[in-house]
């Protein structure tokens, strides 16, 4: 793949060159912590009544705020070999070793590259001559804190990538990051080695638990440096460009954390898409989409149909239980699974699930925060889904909601459609649920598109549904019916559009009547605007992003093609052609966007909001009444005993 403009990269050289001095530090270094304090794993009293606590506390005026601390020898090469009862190092920690001192060295060469790009090694020269002016003693100081939060990022980003496929399913919690020092690169690096060093001692009790623990400490520093970064100045020469490490496939992008492209091998049960019945606009919009997807250009790291309007980031699948939404998910996975098998392009799917809701304090949201960040990686084609969301995603001001819960929901409304979101056009969500109406409002309406999942309608539908179940093993005659005629999915999709020209719910449809009698027929922008808000009037709820997902939904109409089966059959057709020209292939086959789509989209979108709220109003109700009728019982009762 070709290098974008701001890529420099960091060559063998450039790293190798500071091997000496990463072995260096691992043999060994002395450390006064700054702000953390020595973790002691605890100890069995000796005796009883005599405890382990130091005896004797300085009393006199003064000294009893002064630092006690005494530099610490870390000798991190010993800590590691030390991991376990055998003598002789594993593989494991010959791994380890080699992947942090590689992580050390790339650290040191991004902070080399830093310097020169910024003017700090000019500085750093005159200092140990004596001579930096006073007027830029400011300038030195804010400089050598952006490069030590630079390497000490750069070094846990290459630690969590080099180690990553050494990761297992052990895991542990090693608590807060303290040591996060920005004196100087060095210092900081030294600083993270002692807080490593601790945390090994504590956890590392097998060789599983030693990547774990490592890893674990990786991601602490990436997240607590991140943050302190928001607020340095003097960053934006590496924020601004990336450092290509090619030996080991590393893209160092700022302050954003790195992911091994690998893709997650699928063991689900696929689906073709003549096998799911009934469903036509969610089975033809995400066939779609799962050819939209494959347009994505890794070298440009964005997608034509993400520039040109037309991408779906997030949709939300819903209808009653048994209607298809798990057959929905395995035949988008099995279409996107085999496109990307054929191209050669790493495909990774993952599904946010109620194992990931912890009982721990911040952990449903790291579990919920590591899920967009494996599916949103630019360096593969991603697919989440979040299967029965509403068990997930607490709703706001619900007391039935966990704090776990209130945490997962907190944190996809900020990655859905907040203020850092960036859609690539490499990945995208599905959120899928049986009982929308229990979504949180905020969240549900970051969801672009809606697929009602609605099962079979028509009796050709049963039919159909009854045939490919049935299977093989029979002699039953199927009769006067042609199998998956009716599932012919342009003839069956055009026909579901159509049926949206007018609304389907009840309170929508009032709206719809009362704006037509009065404004005529809805064929310019003022009078679809008319409309929308009349229908904003009807339920609160119907929000700017509301429009903004209309319009979204409008330019998918408007890209209302399938890209040729061909195109994913043979990628020399379309895939691996240049970001440019696969960009004029799609716009050649963009249609214009018309009035009936743009109302057909608006009662599409009302019809779900009306149908959720609709819903949910009335389970609201019913849960009232249930609650007054035992309220009035229990007192009825209490009456009677009293009497």
């Amino acid at each position: 793949m070709s290098q974008s403009a701001d890529l420099m990269e960091l060559t063998e050289d450039d790293i190798r060159k500071h091997y000496a001095a990463a072995v260096a530090m691992l043999e060994g270094v002395d450390h006064t912590p700054r702000i953390a304090k020595a973790k002691e794993a605890p100890q069995a009293e000796k005796s009883a009544g005599l405890g382990t606590r130091r005896r004797f506390r300085s009393t006199t005026p003064g000294l009893v705020t002064r630092s006690t601390a005494r530099p610490e020898g870390v000798r991190l090469i010993e800590r590691v070999e030390g991991v376990g009862e055998d003598v002789l190092p594993s593989a494991v920690q010959a791994s380890v070793l080699r992947g942090i001192r590689r992580a050390l060295a790339i650290a040191l060469a991004a902070g080399e590259a830093f310097s020169e790009a910024t003017g700090l090694a000019e500085l750093k020269k005159e200092n140990l001559a004596g001579r930096v002016a006073e007027a830029r003693r400011a300038e030195f100081g804010e400089l050598l804190a952006a490069e030590a939060l630079a390497v000490l990022f750069t070094f846990a980003n290459a630690t969590s990538f080099l180690l990553a496929s050494q990761a297992s399913e052990a895991s542990v919690e090693i608590g807060a990051v303290e040591e996060i020092l920005s004196d100087n690169a060095q210092l900081a690096l030294h600083g993270a080695l002692w807080e490593l060093d601790q945390d090994l001692t504590l956890f590392a009790s097998d060789d599983a638990k030693l990547v774990a623990t490592v890893l674990a400490y990786a991601e602490q520093v990436m997240e607590k440096v991140a943050l302190r970064a928001q607020n340095t100045p003097r960053l934006a020469a590496f924020n601004s460009a990336s450092y290509r490490v090619e030996a080991d496939n590393l893209t160092i992008n700022g302050f954003t954390p790195a992911h091994a492209a690998k893709g997650t091998k699928l063991t689900m049960t696929f689906k073709k898409p003549n096998e799911v019945v009934g469903n036509h606009i969610a089975k033809y919009q995400s066939m779609k989409l799962a050819k939209m997807l494959m347009a994505y250009d890794f070298d440009r790291k964005l997608n034509p149909f993400a520039e040109l309007g037309g991408f779906i980031f997030t949709f939300m699948g819903d209808g009653a239980p048994g209607t298809g939404k798990t057959t929905l998910i395995q035949m988008m996975a099995g279409l996107v699974s085999g496109y990307c098998e054929t191209a050669g392009y790493p495909f990774r799917y993952q599904n946010l699930s109620t194992d990931n809701i912890d009982s721990y304090q911040g952990k449903s949201g790291q579990n919920a925060k590591a899920f967009i960040n494996n599916v949103i990686d630019p360096n593969v084609i991603g697919f989440g889904t979040i299967d029965d969301i509403d068990q997930l995603a607490g709703k706001r001001g619900d007391r039935q909601s966990s704090a776990g819960q209130l945490e997962i929901t907190a944190v996809l409304m900020e990655s859905f459609a907040g203020a850092n979101t960036v859609v690539r056009g490499n990945c995208t969500f599905g959120m899928f649920s049986n009982y929308p109406e229990n979504v949180d409002d905020a969240l549900r309406q970051r969801a672009g598109a809606r697929f009602l999942v609605d099962g079979p309608i028509t009796r050709d539908d049963y039919i159909d549904i009854l045939a490919l179940l049935m299977g093989k093993n029979h002699d039953i005659p199927l009769g006067d019916h042609t199998v998956f005629a009716a599932q012919e999915i342009k003839k069956a999709v055009a026909a579901s559009f159509e049926g949206h020209s007018k609304p389907h719910e009840d309170g929508l449809l009032r709206v719809y009547e009362r704006v037509s009698k009065d404004i005529g027929s809805l064929d310019t922008i003022a009078k679809l605007g008319t409309y929308l808000k009349g229908i904003q009037e009807a339920d609160h709820r119907f929000t700017g992003r509301a429009i903004k997902n209309i319009t979204d939904a409008v330019k998918v109409r408007a890209m209302d093609f399938e890209l040729p089966d061909e195109w994913m059959e043979e990628p020399d057709l379309f895939l691996f052609k240049p970001y440019d020209e696969k960009k004029g292939m799609i716009e050649e086959l963009r249609q214009p966007i018309t009035v009936d789509m743009v109302i057909q989209e608006i009662n599409r979108y009302a019809d779900s909001e009306f149908r959720y709220a609709d819903k949910s109003d009335e389970v609201a109700i019913a849960n009232m009444v249930r609650e007054f009728g035992l309220s009035e019982e229990a007192k009825r009762r209490y009456l009677e005993s009293k009497g």
